[in-house]
């Protein structure tokens, strides 16, 4: 008798999941700064909002989160009709692979990128075309014009490094690129700017923002995606019909009407960014510029030395102290290089002590 394996699709059959960071358990004490997540608690309207839904969940949720689009639609000065809501943003990134990429139809993204790009071209038996990153991480437009691809992922600001591109490249990016662009803004709250702005001007623009970030909500999955009403709704009759519970439309809607707290929270996250990324340069550590809730840095030792070899050290340093981050061994861009989260005052203080006792071994 077959294996069930054997009896899926051959394309299936050779399909790599997703690999996301470590995610120990919740109950051990381990300093988390390898996700990306909120350090901080969501909105405390939530607890009511959820507490008010409990009641009915016997009853599905609203198909297409109504309320939740609208709101999100006043937020950003948009019409309910270009807001699509799905669970957190990969699902809408996922939609848009099932609506524009097939075996003739490529899906492109810049290298590095967002390592789930490359599995969504898999699920969908499309070609990947990579167009990879000058040395200093700048973006090319003429590269992108040029790769065939049908849909393009551009993680903006960029992961892993945490770099904004601005508006204008994005729009010489428009200007080129004949198929869907689109912008996985999932750490613009934290940027000086966005590409909202450009959607005007572009029926072909997709912006996708994900609350898991920002609003501290990555445990509930809320996503959603702006663009033309059109295209918007290309997306939406390929959608889950009840994509999002009724607990995370309440959350998430609660959430986004509290923007002084949402401000509040974001302008610490940038305050102990930029001070964390300054006492990396005092060590002559080389860190990008971050428009997002982590930074990019490249460890170095007393003596100077930096490599592949020097990150692999500190990190596994910092994990034997209970400390998680990131690191990307398998680009030549990336290997020397830790990605590390935003956390609360605390765990930063304790990161900081830690790599100066790494420092003395080095």
């Amino acid at each position: 008798m077959s294996s069930p394996a054997k009896l899926a699709l051959p394309r299936m059959q050779a399909h790599a999941a997703y690999a996301p960071g470590d995610q120990p358990p919740d109950d051990l004490e381990i300093i988390k700064l390898n996700t990306n997540e909120n350090p901080y608690p969501p909105s405390a309207r939530i607890t009511e909002a959820i507490q008010t839904e409990v009641g009915n969940l016997r009853l599905y949720p609203n198909p297409i989160s109504s309320s939740l689009r609208e709101a999100i639609a006043e937020l950003h000065g948009l019409e309910p009709e270009q807001v699509l809501v799905g669970n957190g943003s990969d699902d809408i990134l996922n939609l848009c692979a099932r609506c524009f990429a097939d075996a003739d139809r490529p899906i492109g993204m810049t290298s590095p990128s967002y390592s789930l790009y490359p599995t969504l071209a898999s699920l969908q038996g499309a070609p990947l075309m990579e167009v990879p990153f000058e040395e200093d991480f700048t973006l090319d437009p003429t590269r992108i014009a040029s790769c065939g691809a049908n849909l393009f992922y551009l993680t903006s600001p960029n992961a892993p490094t945490g770099m904004a591109f601005p508006n204008r490249v994005l729009a010489k990016v428009l200007d080129g690129f004949p198929g869907i662009l689109v912008t996985d803004e999932a750490y613009a709250d934290f940027a000086f700017e966005n590409a909202i702005p450009l959607l005007a001007d572009s029926s072909r623009l997709l912006v996708t923002r994900t609350l898991s970030k920002s609003y501290g909500l990555a445990g509930l999955r809320v996503g959603y995606a702006l663009g033309d009403s059109k295209l918007i709704a290309v997306l939406d009759k390929v959608r889950e019909v009840y994509n999002v519970d009724r607990l995370a439309q309440v959350a998430a809607l609660a959430a986004i009407r509290d923007q002084g707290y949402f401000r509040e929270i974001v302008g610490k996250i940038i305050d102990t960014r930029e001070h964390t990324a300054k006492d990396f340069r005092t060590r002559n550590w080389k860190t990008y510029d971050s428009a997002t809730n982590f930074i990019f840095t490249e460890p170095r030792t007393p003596s100077g030395s930096i490599g592949p070899e020097v990150a692999d050290d500190l990190f596994a340093f910092l994990e034997s102290n209970r400390i998680l981050v990131r690191r990307f061994p398998n680009h030549s861009l990336t290997s020397s290089f830790l990605r590390i989260s935003i956390g609360d005052d605390y765990q930063m203080l304790t990161l900081k002590e830690t790599i100066e006792q790494w420092m003395k071994n080095a």
